[in-house]
């Protein structure tokens, strides 16, 4: 439970859910006016913080910069709207209750008339106005504007995928052949010895191998490149829009003349 000390630090931190998820950033922190205990805090929620959801803060804790919860993001994120100015009314506390079903503290009945008081820090988007019976003739006029920023959030995937496809090939082999060619050559003194030896007259037969190549074909695995999936940034430009509040200022004269500074 958060306790009145810890108010300070709950206002501006980090909210993260049950899950561990982040919700966005805790906004007032909400009083029982009876016991003054921090029963609920606002979370800015959104791109930009422009919705406020109201969270219990029964057994929330803090740790660090950051303020952990009960309750699951998505419920959060879609609990009733509430007027973050001023104090909770009883048919809004009465509907947060039923909303995250738990129980006023205390023993008291929820939305009872004393309501609930908003407490909130100091933070740069929070302040209150500087006019009042206890300050000067001035008043403040602010107002919002938007703040863009980005988020890293995956957007795709790519992958390298091999794969075996199988194509057709032409190649060129020399092949080499044997043929027979009959040749004569006229008796010698060299030569008479082998052509007499022998019957005179008869009849023979000789008989001659040829050979021939045949084309062979195999395969083999050669690298041929190294391929690596490398990623780089592109910058793109975007335009990004959002609603955004001001305060005006009406003066009424004494001639009854409105005028309104902007």
């Amino acid at each position: 439970m958060i306790t009145q000390n810890e108010i300070q630090r709950v206002v501006g931190a980090d909210v993260y859910s049950s899950d561990g998820d982040k919700i966005g950033s805790a906004g007032q922190v909400y009083l029982d006016n009876e016991s003054g205990a921090p029963e609920w805090v606002s979370v800015k929620t959104g791109l930009f913080g422009l919705k406020e959801s109201l969270v219990p803060l029964e057994g929330a804790a803090v740790s660090g910069d950051r303020v952990e919860v009960q309750y699951g993001k998505d419920q959060i994120k879609d609990a009733p709207r509430i007027d973050s100015d001023g104090e909770l009314s009883p048919s809004e506390e009465q509907e947060l209750y039923h909303y995250y079903g738990v129980s006023p503290s205390g023993g008291g009945v929820a939305g009872r008339d004393s309501g609930r008081e908003g407490v909130r820090g100091t933070s740069s988007d929070d302040r209150g106005d500087t006019s009042g019976p206890d300050t000067d003739e001035a008043m403040t006029r602010s107002e919002e504007r938007l703040v863009a920023g980005t988020r890293t959030e995956r957007a795709g995937q790519a992958r390298l995928r091999k794969y075996v496809v199988t194509e057709q090939q032409q190649v060129d082999v020399p092949v080499a052949r044997e043929e027979a060619t009959l040749h004569r050559e006229p008796i010698t003194d060299a030569t008479i010895g082998r052509a007499m030896d022998g019957p005179t007259i008869s009849e023979e037969e000789h008989e001659v191998t040829l050979h021939a190549e045949r084309p062979v074909v195999e395969t083999e695995a050669v690298p041929v490149e190294r391929v690596r999936l490398d990623k780089h940034t592109v910058t793109d430009q975007q335009t990004v829009s959002g609603e955004v509040r001001k305060e005006e200022i009406e003066f009424e004269g004494t001639d009854g003349t409105d005028r309104r500074a902007r």
